[in-house]
């Protein structure tokens, strides 16, 4: 992200929406660090903790994966493993798990490899995760992380990513 285009953060309520999650499940993981906000946290009583796209992106998994009944250790290891990538390489990604592992798939050679070993019982295809995530905050306000003034959303930096890719 260049220094001339400030990023889109998204406040709690918002980023709950977008992600499908109650407002007690991002405050309780926000506090424990499985996914803060990155663009800006909670300094205290009053104060909005800012969401970034990817944040919200995340958000979103975990809560697929906890719905599929991984335990969250095993969604800390993956989340930590999420956090490490870059953004494009999140978009071809596919989670799969068996209920206690989670893998990662790059390509559907590796799908194909990892349910013939008897692995792997579902999956999360990243980027149908990040559409539904871009659809839900297309009809949201998010927030400049450079003055705080509200803006309409899908000019955030990965959709001009997106954009730019002709994607």
């Amino acid at each position: 992200m260049s220094d001339a285009t400030p990023e889109i953060g998204y406040r709690g309520a918002t980023a709950c929406v977008a992600a499908g999650i109650t407002y007690r499940q991002l405050d309780y993981w926000a506090r424990t660090d499985l996914v803060a906000p990155s663009i800006k946290s909670a300094a205290g009583s009053g104060t909005q903790r800012l969401y970034s796209f990817r944040d919200i992106l995340v958000l979103k998994i975990v809560k697929r994966l906890l719905d599929t009944g991984v335990s969250l250790q095993n969604i800390r290891t993956a989340v930590e493993h999420l956090r490490n990538r870059g953004v494009a390489d999140l978009e071809s990604m596919t989670l799969m798990s068996d209920g206690v592992s989670i893998y990662e798939c790059g390509s559907p050679d590796e799908i194909i490899d990892l349910l013939a070993g008897g692995q792997g019982v579902f999956g999360i295809a990243i980027n149908r995760v990040w559409n539904e995530v871009e659809g839900s905050l297309a009809n949201l306000q998010g927030e400049s992380s450079e003055d705080g003034s509200f803006v309409t959303s899908g000019k955030d930096e990965l959709a001009q990513r997106r954009k730019s890719k002709g994607a």
